[in-house]
């Protein structure tokens, strides 16, 4: 052992006054002592840097095990785990979706809206009467869903406009 304990035993743990003339007075002003007070630890030095620890096969096989059972645990429970997290991801992922989805159909509505705006009659009418743009006259429609075989077929022609250019 590198250490040891040796215990020095005390009679009373009160310190004697007087003991030269046979009178035993007790000290009123003594302590007791402290608790293991009496032990001492002498230590010796010791080299072993001579030994050369042999291999265990058996505790190698025993690291190797350990490692390949905490590499089961942790896949069973990555494994159970796993299913949960990805239903969680989904969730919110159909979540976001949702509300993209409802953004969306505001955009849609409020451009529907602006599209019946821009396409309303009256306000056509306001940009018409705006422009100076009339209504054509019937010699200046030509229809080409070739059903009417005697208007011939379409050409780049300049309108003639009644009343005047």
């Amino acid at each position: 052992m590198g250490t040891l304990a040796t215990i020095w035993k005390r009679s009373n743990a009160m310190a004697a006054v007087g003991e030269g003339n046979g009178i035993c007075e007790i000290d009123p002003y003594a302590l007791r002592g402290l608790p293991n007070d009496g032990v001492y630890f002498y230590s010796k030095k010791i080299d072993n840097s001579r030994l050369v620890r042999q291999l265990d096969p058996a505790a190698s096989r025993e690291c190797w095990s350990a490692v390949g059972a905490a590499a089961l645990l942790l896949m069973l429970g990555a494994s159970i785990i796993a299913p949960k997290l990805a239903l969680v991801r989904t969730g919110y992922q159909l979540e976001s979706l949702k509300t993209e989805r409802q953004v969306l159909l505001d955009k849609r509505r409020e451009l529907d809206v602006r599209e019946a705006t821009m396409l309303s009659p009256a306000r056509l009418n306001d940009i018409a009467k705006a422009h100076n743009l009339t209504s054509p006259m019937s010699g200046q429609i030509t229809h080409l869903d070739g059903q009417n075989s005697t208007a011939g077929y379409a050409s780049n022609q300049t309108p003639t406009v009644p009343g005047g250019r």
